[in-house]
């Protein structure tokens, strides 16, 4: 029986694609929420605590057996009106729910995945500039500063956009993740798998439940019967939830794997494809300067 866990399964395309992993033959599926979930088997977890986020780790270590985790998606994410909410660590808290949460799970689990695992993020193409998805995009990826924006020099005035380059920023670091995790002894020796995966634009999903109503209703609108259709006609990131989960339960399946050298994967009109990420998701030296300063943010040694 193969054992994946997961963040990001109790709705949305998330759901969906928990569902098609269930009912895969011989899957055990260990769900990260902070409620019940529609498929597989919850575990607590608050994204928005790095000691949740630790304690859910240590759940899943009581829980697999000897063979190990098959594949680990870190999928749940959040967007929010701006940079100004912080948790119960200190850190703001777009970056602390998308990267250091996940980031922490990951190092956790990192020893306990098996030969051939797979581990997948989510991203967001509007981690890149060529994409004009219309968001502020990173200027970086400095986890001190997206930690702390208040110490940030360049950090935009106006709080929607401080807003949504937490947010794209976040997007960025993912992709950054993927690039190191590959080269940890961990997964060097296992022969480890990671993907950030792109679903597109998605509405209709919980992603836009930190944003005011007026938005959410948007978002929720504009997934609908009526308006999603023509949009995803007129724009290739558009797509629909099922088309976004059964991909994203493909990958973690291994059912589809990345072509040699290839580690950004992104949806586009229903299909997966394989583009470079912007310039700075392929800078080696920034993915190792990622992953050792957030380290250093939630206390585990590098």
């Amino acid at each position: 029986m193969s054992t994946i866990v997961m963040t990001g399964g109790s709705s949305g395309f998330g759901a969906l694609a928990a569902e098609h992993l269930v009912r895969s033959d011989d899957v055990r599926l260990l769900v990260g929420a902070r409620g019940a979930v529609p498929y597989g088997e919850a575990l607590p977890l608050d994204l928005a605590r790095l000691r949740s986020a630790e304690q859910f780790a240590a759940a899943v270590e009581e829980r697999v057996d000897s063979r190990g985790i098959d594949a680990l998606v870190l999928n749940a994410g959040i967007v929010r009106p701006d940079a100004d909410g912080r948790t119960a660590d200190g850190f703001e808290t777009t970056f602390a729910v998308n990267h250091l949460a996940h980031f922490v799970v990951l190092r956790r689990l990192l020893p306990h995945l098996a030969a051939g695992a797979v581990v997948v993020l989510t991203t967001s193409g509007t981690h890149d500039p060529s994409t004009g998805a219309g968001l502020a995009v990173p200027r970086h990826a400095d986890a001190e500063l997206l930690a702390h924006p208040d110490r940030d020099p360049g950090i935009d005035s106006r709080s929607r956009k401080a807003g949504q380059h937490a947010y794209t920023a976040s997007k960025l670091c993912a992709i950054l993740t993927v690039r190191a995790a590959v080269t940890m002894s961990e997964a060097r020796e296992k022969g480890v798998t990671a993907v950030a995966y792109c679903p597109g634009q998605v509405f209709g999903t919980g992603l836009a439940r930190s944003l005011p109503a007026p938005m959410r209703v948007a978002w929720s609108v504009l997934g609908g019967a009526v308006l999603g259709p023509p949009l995803r006609a007129l724009n290739a990131t558009h797509n629909t939830p099922e088309n976004a989960g059964r991909t994203l339960a493909e990958l973690a399946l291994g059912r589809t794997a990345p072509p040699d050298g290839r580690a950004y994967a992104a949806l586009r009109r229903g299909r997966l494809t394989w583009p470079d990420p912007s310039e700075r998701a392929r800078d080696a030296a920034q993915a190792q300067a990622l992953w050792r300063d957030s380290a250093d943010l939630v206390g585990l040694a590098t």
